[in-house]
C-alpha cells in the first residue's frame, strides 16, 4: 500500500549548515529546479556599474534574461528595491534582450506581495517562496513555490475579456482582408482540421474545443494582414524570410515573427519558409 509521510520544514535563515552562499550555488548549479523553463546559468554575483552585486542571471532560449535574488527568511523593502534595480540596469545595458526581474524568499509576507503586485504588469517580475524539507540529518529537498507570476498586458488576458465575432472585423478591416485571413487558414497545413478561427478585440486567433491556441494569429488591417508566429528569433529565418523579399518584423515583446500578406500569392510562393515557422511555433506550443 501507498504511505504519505509528513516531512518537517526547515528554517534556512541562520542554518549554518545551509547558508545563502550554499543554496545559491546549488540553484546556479540546478536551474531547472525554479521551474522556469530551460534555463541556462549565465553569472552568479554579477557586478554592476552603480555598486552591487546581482546574485543570478540566467536566460532562457527566447532572448530573455532573469535578474534573480535570493534571500533567506522574509523578504523585506531593500530586497524589493534592489531586484527592481538591477532588473532596470540590465535592461538598460542590454536592449536587445527581453527582461525579468525574479525575487526568492522564504516567506513572502502578504503586505510585500500586495506591493510587488501593484509592480507587476508595468514591470516584468516573478516572486517565488522556497521552502526546505528535511529528507534525513545531513539532508535536504528544496521547493520552489511562484506566488507572483509575470503578467503579460493583452494577449490572452484581453482575449478571454474582450471577444468579438467576424463583423468586427469586417467593419475594423475590409471583407477581402477576411477572405485573405481564411483562405490562409485553409492553406495552412494541418491547422484547418484541428482548429477554428476565434475573434478577439486585437487579433484573430485559433481555438480548438474552445480553448485559445495561439501559435499563429492574424492582425487584419485595411489593406493587408499580419500573419504572426510565435516562435523564437532565429538568425537563418531572418536570412530566409529577407531572401523572399517578404515585409516581417521580429516582436521582442511578444516574441513572434510579424509577417505581412499582402494577397495569397505572398504566402503561396513562400510556403517553405512560412511553414517552417508555423511548424517550430506548433513545437513551442505542444501542438
Amino acid at each position: 500500500m501507498a504511505k504519505i509521510i509528513k516531512m518537517e520544514k526547515v528554517s534556512l535563515k541562520g542554518n549554518p549548515n545551509y547558508t545563502e552562499k550554499v543554496i545559491q550555488e546549488y540553484i546556479f548549479e540546478n536551474p531547472s529546479i525554479l521551474g522556469l523553463g530551460d534555463l541556462t546559468a549565465l553569472h552568479k554575483e554579477k557586478i554592476q556599474p552603480s555598486g552591487g552585486r546581482i546574485d543570478m542571471l540566467m536566460a532562457d532560449d527566447s532572448n530573455t534574461r532573469y535578474e534573480i535574488e535570493l534571500q533567506l527568511g522574509d523578504t523585506d523593502p531593500s530586497h524589493i528595491i534592489r531586484t527592481i534595480e538591477y532588473w532596470d540596469m540590465e535592461r538598460k545595458r542590454y536592449p536587445n534582450y527581453d527582461h525579468c526581474a525574479v525575487i526568492i524568499a522564504e516567506e513572502i509576507t502578504g503586505r510585500f506581495l500586495n506591493v510587488i503586485s501593484l509592480f507587476n504588469g508595468h514591470i516584468p517580475l516573478i516572486a517565488m517562496q522556497v521552502s526546505a524539507l528535511k529528507v534525513s540529518d545531513k539532508e535536504i529537498s528544496l521547493v520552489f513555490t511562484k506566488v507572483l507570476d509575470r503578467i503579460t498586458l493583452g494577449d490572452e488576458d484581453k482575449e478571454a475579456l474582450e471577444p468579438t465575432d467576424r463583423n468586427y472585423w469586417e467593419k475594423k478591416s475590409t471583407p477581402k482582408m477576411l477572405s485573405l485571413v481564411d483562405n490562409l487558414f485553409k492553406e495552412i497545413p494541418g491547422v484547418a482540421d484541428e482548429f477554428a478561427l476565434k475573434y478577439n478585440k486585437f487579433y484573430i486567433g485559433l481555438a480548438r474545443d474552445g480553448i485559445a491556441k495561439n501559435f499563429i494569429s492574424f492582425k487584419p488591417k485595411k489593406n493587408f494582414v499580419w500573419m504572426n508566429i510565435k516562435c523564437a528569433q532565429d538568425e537563418a529565418f531572418d536570412a530566409k524570410l529577407e531572401e523572399s523579399g517578404l515585409d516581417f518584423n521580429y516582436d521582442k515583446r511578444w516574441r513572434q515573427y510579424m509577417v505581412r500578406v499582402n494577397k495569397m500569392d505572398d504566402y503561396n510562393n513562400n510556403r517553405e519558409v512560412i511553414n517552417s515557422l508555423i511548424e517550430v511555433a506548433k513545437e513551442k506550443f505542444n501542438v
